[in-house]
């Protein structure tokens, strides 16, 4: 039972979500580099895709074939220059993800937030929009440049732009002498955001004292690429809103909207690793009565309007195991993307001038269970010929939330869940170009098989989710149907043995296949893939210096379709860049 007490033994020092979102500080949390329980393999995520230092700013316009190791920013070692175990430092991180492809056009950049962060106190400033770049850009960059050294937990952050979330992300554990990383997001989407003045406001909670020593030292910049030539201004939504006092009011003439949720399980608690919870009378330590099924819905007036996966993140101390994490981090777990849902069947109804009602739930969390954040943007497309389109919310139809989990007692614990529903919505609004009809069509299906030993000294989970949408948009001229098939995977195992050398064996998958078709011929089409692995062990309960701690991680990062391709590769042993290839 050695590892369920250390498990109640930290269960009173995590830091939670609330706290994260402004409740102020928790008690301080145990080291970074303390051992983990099995357990709790995603642990606490106090905590985007992270790109080189040097990586060049724009994308070439070839195959990938022609950018290999272009994006290394440090050579790759040879697997004798590897140490036989991890030292006091490593690799600073990096992500197999592409850098943002940028126009070969005038740029203007402007620091955003520049901040030290020890505690939780946001960081608070203001923005003006760059002069000598016009207000009608091709491209908007993020990149968020990081350093922390010494000991400190992987901690969440968000940055609120006009009150608009436009990054959320987490940041990866230190080492005593130091990491630094980048990364990058194209933020083109909330250009009616950056075309005002307003009110900056970015936190990064951390704990600051004798043992946890890391400052968290971050530099946000936005670099504007101005239209011009052949180079065109991006179609970005009209205006980008947040609700207000849970509501929301759109203009009168909004013609298409969608909904974004930054959801997030984190800050402490079993929500952290939602997908591990059993119900009773299941002997584990973390407890949820329906078990691990979560799905997140968001409701209009209190119909449901839209259901989504979220994504099971892993922060960079997850599985017990932070050598895992330490140069390449899971896929999502520095660039936390947002849940999308179209409302735009919901256009007519949402166009009368009147405030309602947004709610986002999460089905699953226990009641009065914290650990989830749900941010809510909301972006809106206008008919710019009309003060009013008028409309109707034809259909909404819901099938049977499935959610089952069926327990089996034996020498190996075991748990499997099978869960899933559907939706369906359609409406339509009269335009200035026509009647159009949007009709969306959602389908989530979980399954899972969890299995742990007596003590939890053995925790393993396989799981598997999918997340099916279909829009399809019918009005004048030919109908256009996109079709998007999301698929994340998890396959782990951490067992601790009796002489205290824990071993965690992962591998995670973020796939995704979107098609869209005009009169039934195929237009644009993307296939990604990517997939983590990572097997490290070390001492647990023991000084740092004497973990003799070894692990080899690597990343596949594949895109491909309409617009070219792009495969990069990267391996690290004992936190050494062994690999880094690109081609297609």
């Amino acid at each position: 039972m050695r590892r369920r007490i250390v498990m109640s033994m930290l269960a009173g020092v995590i830091l939670s979500a609330s706290t994260f979102l402004g409740a102020g500080p928790a008690s301080a949390a145990p080291p970074a580099d303390a051992a983990r329980p099995a357990a709790t393999p995603a642990r606490s995520a106090d905590q985007v895709a992270a790109t080189p230092r040097d990586a060049p700013s724009e994308t070439p316009a070839g195959p990938a074939a022609d950018t290999a190791d272009t994006y290394a920013d440090a050579p790759a070692r040879s697997a004798a220059d590897t140490p036989a175990e991890f030292g006091t430092d490593w690799h600073d991180p990096l992500t197999a993800a592409p850098p943002v492809a940028t126009p070969a056009t005038k740029s203007c950049a402007v620091t955003v937030a520049e901040a030290q962060f020890r505690d939780f106190t946001p960081y608070r400033g203001t923005y003006t929009p760059p002069s000598g770049c016009g207000d009608r850009w091709s491209k908007v960059v993020l990149r968020l440049d990081g350093k922390v050294k010494g000991r400190q937990f992987d901690r969440l952050g968000y940055l609120h732009m006009g009150g608009v979330e436009i990054f959320r992300t987490s940041t990866p554990e230190p080492s005593p002498d130091g990491i630094e990383w980048s990364v990058e997001k194209d933020v083109t989407r909330y250009s009616d955001t950056f075309r005002r003045d307003g009110d900056v406001e970015m936190l990064i909670g951390n704990v600051v004292d004798d043992t946890y020593t890391g400052v968290l030292d971050v530099k946000v910049t936005l670099t504007f690429y101005a239209q011009g030539g052949a180079v065109k201004s991006a179609a970005t939504p009209d205006r980008v809103l947040t609700l207000q006092d849970g509501t929301l009011t759109t203009p009168r003439n909004s013609e298409r909207i969608v909904a974004e949720v930054y959801a997030t399980g984190s800050g402490g608690g079993c929500e952290e690793y939602w997908y591990l919870t059993v119900p009773d009378p299941a002997p584990y330590s973390c407890k949820a009565d329906q078990g691990p099924y979560r799905e997140v819905q968001i409701k209009v007036d209190g119909q449901l309007a839209g259901i989504a996966e979220p994504f099971p993140t892993v922060w960079t101390g997850g599985w017990s195991n932070p050598f895992l994490w330490y140069v390449i981090p899971g896929p999502r777990a520095f660039d936390i993307k947002p849940i999308e849902y179209d409302l735009t069947p919901y256009a007519g109804l949402l166009n009368d001038g009147r405030p309602h009602r947004i709610d986002v739930s999460v089905v699953g969390v226990p009641a009065g269970q914290t650990g989830w954040s749900t941010p809510v943007n909301v972006l809106v497309w206008q008919d710019a010929r009309r003060a009013h389109v008028s409309g109707a919310l034809t259909e909404v139809r819901a099938g049977d939330l499935t959610n089952s989990s069926t327990y089996t007692p034996g020498s190996q614990e075991r748990l499997d869940t099978a869960g899933g529903h559907r939706l369906t919505t359609a409406g339509y609004v009269d335009t200035s170009h026509g009647r159009v009809w949007t009709t969306v069509r959602r389908t989530l299906a979980n399954t899972s098989v969890h299995r742990w030993t007596d003590g939890e000294n053995m925790d393993a989970l396989k799981a598997t989710w999918t997340d099916d949408e279909t829009v399809t948009v019918d009005g004048r001229g030919p109908v256009g149907v996109r079709r998007t098939h999301r698929t994340y995977t998890m396959d782990g195992t951490t067992t601790l043995a009796a002489d205290d050398r824990l071993r965690t064996v992962l591998t995670l998958g973020d796939r995704a296949a979107v098609d869209e078709t005009r009169g039934g011929r195929r237009t644009t089409w993307s296939r990604l893939d990517d997939t983590y692995a990572g097997d490290a062990t070390y001492t647990a309960n023991v000084p740092r210096d004497q973990r003799h701690a070894v692990g080899t991680t690597s990343e596949r990062y594949r895109l491909y379709g309409s617009d070219g391709c792009y495969d990069r590769v990267l391996v690290t042993v004992q936190g050494v860049l062994t690999r880094d290839r690109s081609d297609c």
